[in-house]
């Protein structure tokens, strides 16, 4: 089995696997745009065999398929990038409204003692 049938093989895996967790509200459809681009970007070049080697001469990759890997990589770089700036958004949002339930309380128990 050459390379190529198994990143196909494994792209419409992914996919499939993708579309169960949306339908199964187990995966939000923002985040799985990503997931499913990035296997019809497996799919479209492990299907286009001479695509894949056009790629690696102009990048000057003597193995081509290395270059699924390189893809691969990069798409994870991609998502880590993603996945820290939706942490960093959300860290700011808990630190905003741990300072807003604080102020609540302060005023609750400031508002008990007057009474």
């Amino acid at each position: 089995m050459t390379i190529y049938v198994l990143s196909v093989a494994l792209a419409v895996l992914f996919l499939l696997l993708v579309l169960e967790l949306v339908r199964r509200q187990k995966l939000k459809e923002q985040y799985s745009l990503l997931w499913i681009l990035f296997s019809a970007v497996l799919l479209i070049v492990s299907l286009n065999v001479p695509l894949m080697e056009w790629i690696a001469t102009r990048l000057g990759v003597k193995y081509a398929p290395a270059l699924l890997f390189l893809f691969g990589l990069l798409f994870c770089f991609a998502v880590i990038l993603h996945l820290t700036i939706v942490v960093t958004k959300l860290t700011a949002q808990v630190l905003r409204l741990t300072q807003e339930l604080a102020i609540l309380k302060e005023r609750g128990a400031s508002h008990g003692q007057n009474d």
